[in-house]
């Protein structure tokens, strides 16, 4: 078929094609909006094509990696669009590592070029390898950055006045097998991976989003709160990017629950995303149910949600359908989806794997397990990663059998809704007994007493392991070991019941929300025995 002058890209399905798209077509709709701040489509897609232009005068091709070290806001989505217009990997960093973390992973996927906010540039200045990347664009004033931002050795060059030295280039042709992405995974088991994720790998993910939330048009609101450097921020973008529609960026920082309901009313948010704990937060708002909400869907997911949780969203969000989302870095990420209708009837379930996935549940021996049994998921399809960055033996060792290992363990009842019973790395082996820490935490987590709780394996001369929960308490509540095991008498058998009870003031988590355990592991090791039956007080 004959495409006669019409450019390459206008065939191709990526959010740089999509931007161009609606910048023709729909100039003036906002695309992001940021503190009040507007920017339309045009705008999006023009900057953007300035800061390609901009940066393929420095040297930037094809293949290389452009790391962004940035808050939440449109620049950071310039960025991405700039660096893929080029055919160069976008490399999204969490500004809460250390100096020494951050030389890792710049070491691992040497950048070409780095985009920073003007107030982290002393944490970049800080990592030695930062010094040898030729290329620093710097957002914001001098005076957030301590000082001028030009700086012949460090190379910095601030950002507006530099993209304002371009015209805004033709879009190439990008393929959609090219890498969009590289997200560093938490390193909650062990030293980040670059994890590689191609445009067509977003573009599955944006239909699968489009398909739970029942996305029809252009004129949902989408609220973000999750921080880019998660999978969960652009991953809950793809949707609206495709279709056009307006995504709410929410300033990073501590969480307010009260400045979030806030902006939900003002900006007239319908589709939201939150992790647990944020819900949990959210609903315990004292006048929740005096707000003008316009919430069509509340989701949750990148962490596990308790019971209580999902019970307090559906009461204080009577009028959204809760969709339940679950999946990781390496399959773009969503893999399940637990649909509004459900959440109720299947309380607890992460849903049903998409359709565009394959999946099984499996023993050690890749041997399918019967329903109702334990085993791990494991899936193949359009969402799954390229492989790890430079990791060719981690590669192989997630893709064995011709399977992605998701490290998962689940069971699947009779209409093929999926339950999350551990990671394969928590489970805790006792006296030969499997125990399950997800069941065990969602259990404990029904008392009354219990805020949070994370439950971890501590080493035994007689059993080999036994559990252990690390509680925070309720405000006034107090709750002692005798008083849980009371509790979960009939609920749970004896050996998943916890052997100590041990409190802390808050549960020692990563960027993306989840629980640090290998941080918990490190400190029971430490301290050894918490209070026991002496017992907890808030």
């Amino acid at each position: 078929m004959s495409t006669g002058t019409a450019p390459a890209w206008s065939f191709r399905h990526h959010w740089m094609a999509q931007a161009a798209t609606h910048a023709a077509m729909r100039p003036d709709k906002p695309a992001l909006r940021h503190l009040g701040e507007t920017t339309t489509w045009a705008q999006l897609s023009c900057r953007s094509l300035q800061l390609a232009a901009g940066l393929a005068d420095r040297g930037v091709a094809a293949g290389d990696r452009v790391v962004l070290l940035t808050l939440n806001h449109p620049w950071f989505v310039e960025g991405v669009f700039a660096a893929n217009s080029l055919g160069a990997m976008a490399v999204p960093l969490s500004f809460r590592l250390a100096p020494l973390e951050l030389d890792h992973i710049l070491a691992d996927c040497t950048p070409s070029a780095i985009v920073v906010d003007a107030r982290l540039l002393p944490l970049l200045r800080s990592v030695p390898g930062a010094a040898s990347v030729g290329t620093v664009l710097v957002i914001g004033r001098p005076d957030e950055a301590g000082g001028a931002l030009a700086d012949e050795a460090g190379g910095a060059l601030a950002y507006e006045e530099f993209l304002a030295s371009y015209e805004p280039m033709e879009l190439p042709d990008v393929s959609e097998e090219a890498t969009a992405l590289i997200m560093y995974t938490s390193g909650t088991t062990g030293r980040p991976k670059g994890v590689m994720l191609s445009h067509r790998n977003l573009q599955v993910q944006a239909i699968t989003c489009l398909r739970a939330m029942e996305m029809s048009d252009d004129s949902d609101v989408g609220f973000l709160t999750a921080p880019f450097f998660h999978i969960a921020g652009l991953g809950s973008m793809v949707a609206h990017i495709l279709v056009g529609g307006t995504v709410v960026i929410h300033p990073l920082g501590a969480f307010d629950p009260k400045a979030v309901l806030d902006a939900y009313e003002a900006e007239g948010a319908t589709v939201v995303f939150n992790v647990p704990q944020q819900w949990d937060l959210l609903c315990a708002e004292p006048d929740i149910d005096k707000r003008d909400l316009k919430l069509r869907i509340i989701c949750w997911g990148a962490a596990p949600a308790s019971d209580a949780t999902l019970r307090a969203m559906g009461e204080k969000f009577p009028g959204a359908l809760n969709v339940a989302v679950f999946g990781q870095t390496e399959t773009s990420p969503i893999t399940c989806v637990l649909r509004g209708a459900d959440s109720l009837r299947k309380l607890g379930s992460v849903g049903r794997p998409i359709p565009s996935i394959q999946h099984r549940i499996v023993d050690p021996d890749m041997n399918d397990v019967a329903v109702g049994e334990v085993g791990e998921i494991v899936y193949r399809g359009p969402t799954l990663t390229q492989g790890y960055w430079r990791k060719p033996q981690e590669t192989a060792e997630a893709f064995a059998g011709g399977w992605f290992h998701s490290g998962d363990l689940v069971r699947r009842d009779d209409e093929g809704f999926v339950w999350v019973v551990d990671r394969k790395k928590d489970m805790i082996i006792s006296g030969g007994e499997n125990i399950y820490c997800a069941e065990l935490e969602n259990a404990v987590a029904a008392h009354p007493a219990v805020r949070e709780v994370a439950v971890i394996g501590r080493p035994d001369e007689r059993w080999g392991q036994v559990p252990v929960a690390y509680v925070t308490v309720a405000p006034g509540a107090e709750l002692s070991l005798a008083e849980l095991t009371e509790f979960l008498d009939g609920r749970l058998a004896s050996f998943k019941r916890p052997k100590d009870l041990v409190p802390v003031t808050e549960l020692p988590r990563n960027a993306g929300g989840k629980v640090l355990k290998p941080a918990l592991r490190e400190r029971d090791a430490e301290q050894g025995a918490g209070p026991g039956a002496e017992g907890l007080r808030g």
